[in-house]
């Protein structure tokens, strides 16, 4: 499965973990160690909120405990990790399993070098890092220059930009649009925000300004 690393809660006796969901949902399982079945909460990617599954009894599994896990994994990049299970516990049959597209895409070479390239002190996946090095380069690129003064869309110079430095972190210069989606996509559900929030800004006042 496609997950965090383990945190282990202070609000209950439990542990717990971010997975990825399919359709770009994220999701908050939490385990507690005195009852079999787990807990599930989605990341609501608009508020940044959990919402416990219907399934979820909020008596064992409050929604303070969501919140801390949720705080606890924030900024975790994900990776392939085993399927967890507690002694006597069983699997939530309500996750939702990754595809094989994002599977290969956490397993990619070039996943593991972004993630690499970006990851803190503190083992988080930085938006800042990513954003402050993005922003730079678009500075300093004749190319994006050159599409600011064409009236280039923000879309069109921000994909520029995010597909030149993957290629140029990676070293994989044959990155198709699809590879750099999904890339983007997986580094996206770190946390429920837009990865490039901070580029997309400046390329804005770089449009204003030209």
């Amino acid at each position: 499965m496609i997950r965090t690393m383990m945190v282990e809660l202070s609000t209950l006796e439990a542990a717990a973990y971010r997975q990825k969901l399919r359709g770009g949902h994220s999701g908050i399982v939490i385990m507690r160690f005195d009852t079999e079945q787990p807990g599930l909460a989605t990341v609501d990617r608009k508020t940044g909120e959990p919402d416990p599954s219907h399934n979820t009894d909020l008596k064992l599994f409050p929604l303070e405990a969501f919140k801390e896990a949720l705080e606890l994994t924030s900024g975790m990049p994900y990776s392939r990790r085993g399927k967890v299970k507690l002694s006597g516990e069983k699997e939530d049959a309500s996750a939702q399993e990754e595809t094989a597209e994002e599977l290969a895409t956490v397993d990619s070479a070039e996943y593991e070098a972004i993630v690499k390239a970006y990851t803190n002190r503190k083992g988080e996946l930085s938006y800042e890092l990513i954003n402050k090095d993005f922003i730079q380069f678009a500075k300093s690129s004749k190319t994006i220059s050159d599409m600011v003064a064409n009236h280039a869309s923000v879309d069109d110079i921000r994909d520029h930009v995010v597909k030149v430095k993957l290629e140029s972190i990676t070293g994989n210069r044959d990155l198709t649009v699809a590879q750099t989606q999904r890339i983007v996509e997986m580094l996206d559900e770190v946390s429920p925000r837009n990865v490039f929030k901070e580029l997309n800004d400046e390329i804005r006042k770089m449009l204003a300004n030209r």
